[in-house]
């Protein structure tokens, strides 16, 4: 659950750069959440996805914009165009099992980003499935 509650917590961070372009306030959002009450996760890894994004941010969406069929990548929804970037992030710089992550990244689309179609979750699980393909063969 820690690190479920990690990859929320740095979703809502990228998501707020990818929307205003403002660096991470650590203390600021670290007030929020407490207010909120007591969630628990993992600081180390919310840090090291919110970081690993954003520095390997230009390769990370030279990847996604690589695996996109039939659209662009500026028509993803911000949600789902940031908890792709930590799925991706996983991948490549994590010993996290690549379907482990799908999953995961999946549960969240569930959670955050989907409509009653289940289009949003069929679109990043294809995502996510092409991507990790080509990363194992590389």
């Amino acid at each position: 659950m820690k690190r479920n509650n990690s990859r929320i917590k740095a979703m809502i961070v990228l998501y707020n750069y990818d929307i205003t372009g403002e660096k991470i306030d650590y203390e600021y959002l670290n007030r929020v959440i407490q207010e909120q009450g007591k969630v628990l996760f993992d600081e180390d890894f919310f840090r090291e996805l919110v970081d690993g994004v954003m520095t390997h941010l230009d390769e990370i969406n030279r990847i996604m914009s690589l695996n996109l069929k039939n659209w662009t990548f500026e028509r993803m929804s911000a949600v789902d165009r940031n908890l792709i970037r930590i799925a991706v992030y996983e991948m490549l710089y994590t010993e996290t099992a690549h379907s482990v992550i799908i999953n995961e990244i999946l549960n969240l689309t569930h959670e955050y980003s989907e409509l009653d179609d289940g289009l949003s979750s069929k679109f990043n699980n294809k995502l996510l499935d092409q991507i990790s393909k080509n990363l194992n063969e590389k």
